[in-house]
């Protein structure tokens, strides 16, 4: 039984994975919405195929030779949403870019005045060259998503969204890229998961000289001679904690201790730890040391006021009612 060209509005494209097996994609015209101007730079209208029961494991190169006899496509996207922001985040960088580039800039084009001869920046460059992280090895996998997704597929012109929506005569066999699939995507991720100890401890050391490079431009940023002012953006001196009698390690205007200000004696001995008290109820046995004790000082408390009774009585000054 021969399949309908087109349901709900949606073209048929079948695709033949195997001799005994057919996929059926559906696809027609995006049309987008006119006051989003975002979702119009990404997915042009009348340029833009909607697909719909995109196989979970299609990749950009698949689809790009699926669709090849109707015309040059211009890109895939699987994920509308993040590619509205990468579109955002490249205008945004492009603009940043020309920015710095006009202030490198004179008006007469050349550069600025203040910049080292090319000779001494390349001894620099090399000397404090940044280390490279060295990556793990990698196999190029598919991305696989779940059943049923939609794609986008951009064409070139509106002539090739026409020739992709015209019904196909016989179904078009789908495109194999170099990923591999099924139970080889499986093997070769678990490979790629377990890479050799050799490529993991390179991998490792170069991450550990880049942290320590990192770390030693720090400190080099923030390194200022002892006494020297810190100004900050606006101009103004930063007022530091200071040292033992108001000299900042780091310059800027320090502010001596309290101690130095009473008696003029710094603390570079440093503040003295004080020595911690054994608990009295840590052990068992110091539990029972002092219940006992209790127990003896209540007794000698009781015989102490026998005797105070004793005297009184003697004294016949003891009225007890």
């Amino acid at each position: 039984m021969d399949s309908p060209d087109t349901i709900s509005g949606f073209t048929v494209l079948p695709a033949i994975y195997t001799k005994s097996a057919t996929h059926i994609l559906y696809g027609k015209a995006h049309v987008g919405s006119k006051k989003a101007d975002s979702t119009s730079k990404v997915l042009p209208n009348g340029r833009t195929l909607f697909l719909v029961n995109v196989p979970p494991d299609a990749t950009e190169r698949e689809l790009t030779l699926f669709f090849k006899p109707a015309g040059v496509v211009e890109k895939i996207v699987f994920d509308q949403n993040a590619a509205e922001e990468e579109a955002l985040n490249s205008d945004s960088s492009s603009e940043e870019e020309e920015a710095d580039a006009g202030e490198g800039m004179q008006v007469d084009g050349t550069m600025g005045s203040g910049e080292r001869p090319a000779k001494r920046r390349r001894k620099d460059k090399e000397r404090g060259k940044k280390p490279v992280v060295e990556p793990l090895p990698s196999v190029p996998l598919r991305t696989l998503r779940k059943t049923g997704r939609t794609a986008y597929v951009v064409f070139l012109d509106s002539a090739s969204l026409s020739a992709a929506l015209s019904p196909p005569h016989k179904p078009r066999p789908w495109p194999r890229s170099a990923e591999p699939s099924g139970l080889a995507h499986y093997k070769a991720l678990h490979d790629s998961l377990r890479p050799p100890l050799d490529a993991v401890r390179a991998h490792a050391e170069s991450a550990i000289a880049l942290f320590d490079y990192e770390e030693e431009r720090r400190k080099q940023k923030f390194q200022y001679t002892k006494g020297e002012a810190i100004v900050d953006e606006d101009g103004f001196t930063l007022v530091t904690r200071g040292g033992s009698y108001g000299q900042t390690p780091g310059g800027g205007v320090g502010i001596a201790t309290k101690r130095f200000h009473e008696t003029g004696e710094t603390n570079r001995g440093g503040k003295k730890k004080k020595e911690k008290a054994e608990k009295d109820s840590f052990y068992a046995f110091q539990k029972h040391e002092r219940k006992r004790q209790e127990l003896v000082d209540l007794k000698k408390k009781w015989s102490e006021d026998l005797e105070k009774v004793k005297k009184l009585k003697e004294t016949r000054s003891f009225r007890p009612y």
